[in-house]
């Protein structure tokens, strides 16, 4: 699979983790950055990761701040994208198949490494469902988007 992974300064180390575990695993990575730990905006990291998931650079994304949540709140600005933080395995896998998320959000200040590494995998094992309701909800969610879009 192709994965988009992007991370601030505080995700850098447990982003440059899961790059490395990744291509070990037989994924292709881009990674938008950042490079190092030297203080950067979360936001522009997740609009790096969104904008490759949006411009078909990637399959899924993996974006990573501190706690989680700033990295969250930005990416869901965008449309088309449905991100979450997951700090639990059953969160990782439902997310993509009852909603469809297509951007894992973690805070690399609340789980480590390994954790981390299995609820990526979880993730990428997962598949939306399609069953009725679960498209029917996503529906509703991307009709909520583009009545706001259409406002703007």
């Amino acid at each position: 699979m192709r994965l988009v992974l992007g991370s601030d300064h505080a995700g850098y180390e447990l982003k440059q983790e899961l790059v490395e575990c990744l291509r070990a695993l037989g994924h292709e990575v881009v990674d938008v950055g950042t490079h190092s730990t030297a203080p950067v905006d979360y936001p522009d990291y997740a609009e790096a990761v969104a904008g490759a998931l949006r411009d078909g650079r990637a399959e899924r994304g993996v974006l990573i701040c501190g706690s989680g949540v700033g990295a969250c709140v930005a990416a869901n600005k965008i449309p088309g994208i449905r991100a979450a933080i997951c700090h639990d395995a059953y969160s990782a896998h439902q997310g993509v198949e009852h909603d469809d998320m297509n951007v894992l959000v973690l805070g690399s200040r609340v789980i480590g490494p390994e954790l981390a590494k299995e609820l990526v995998r979880d993730y990428l094992h997962a598949n939306f469902s399609g069953e009725e309701r679960h498209a029917r909800r996503l529906g509703k969610v991307k009709a909520i988007e583009a009545h706001y879009l259409q406002k703007l």
